[in-house]
């Protein structure tokens, strides 16, 4: 019986050791930094998620109450006009310049230091700028796309973006402890707003590529102010295999 088992062992090996290697799967050209980005996507959203920022959210949604919640994303988007105006002006939009300060100025005086929205309620509508729609409209490419361990997608250029905006934003400003309450608050926030979202990860084949993909596309979105090129070569069928 012990010959006729190692018998078997060695055919099943020398099978494996004959057998064809299986070609790999093509990467994304956009993305160049796949290994190291998809063990951040296990890290964001199969460990820190689950067992830190979700469940945080849903306290935070059942202790503080919507209007306060909403209060607290005006005042942190009020925040980030500056950023917006000094970009705008960067990128020669002058239009932009003059929404991004006027909602600045009303929020900031009507608006009760930005906890309401006055400015889109008389026709100030948000056109947000930073530095990374600055760098793709100076011409610099967009690099690799990136997994930020501990925040989420991003590329190399939006990186870069972030940290040169964080030079000249007045939330710069804050201390220490207020600039950890921001993020805490900030990160809260923009996870509530992805609660809705949480079932199309769910319903997709490959969730990293489906939040790479939808990263990248909203990007371009953004960088082009919601009219981006025609690509010739874009096919959204691969979209099947994410649902």
């Amino acid at each position: 019986m012990r010959c006729l088992l190692l018998l078997s062992l060695s055919g099943l090996l020398a099978a494996c050791a004959s057998a064809p290697d299986a070609p790999e799967p093509e990467r994304d050209p956009r993305d160049k930094l796949e290994p190291f980005n998809r063990a951040m996507w296990e890290l964001n959203y199969e460990i820190l998620d689950p067992n830190i920022l979700r469940p945080a959210t849903v306290g935070y949604m059942a202790v503080v109450p919507s209007p306060a919640r909403r209060g607290v994303d005006n005042f942190l988007s009020n925040l980030r006009e500056p950023d917006s105006f000094v970009n705008a002006g960067l990128q020669a939009k002058p239009a932009s310049m003059a929404i991004s300060a006027g909602r600045f100025l009303v929020n900031s005086t009507v608006g009760v230091l930005g906890l309401f929205d006055v400015a889109t309620k008389i026709g100030l509508h948000e056109r947000r700028e930073d530095f990374g729609q600055t760098l793709a409209v100076w011409g610099v490419g967009e690099g690799s796309f990136l997994m930020v361990p501990a925040r989420g997608p991003s590329t190399v250029r939006d990186t870069t973006g972030d940290l040169v905006d964080a030079l000249y934003s007045p939330l710069g400003l804050f201390n220490t402890p207020l600039t950890i309450t921001r993020y805490v608050l900030s990160g809260l926030t923009q996870r509530e707003k992805a609660m809705s979202m949480e079932h199309l990860l769910e319903d997709s084949f490959d969730p990293y590529a489906f939040v790479r993909e939808a990263y990248l596309q909203n990007r371009l979105f953004e960088i082009h102010d919601g009219n981006p090129p025609e690509q010739d070569d874009y096919d959204d069928s691969y979209l099947d295999e994410f649902f």
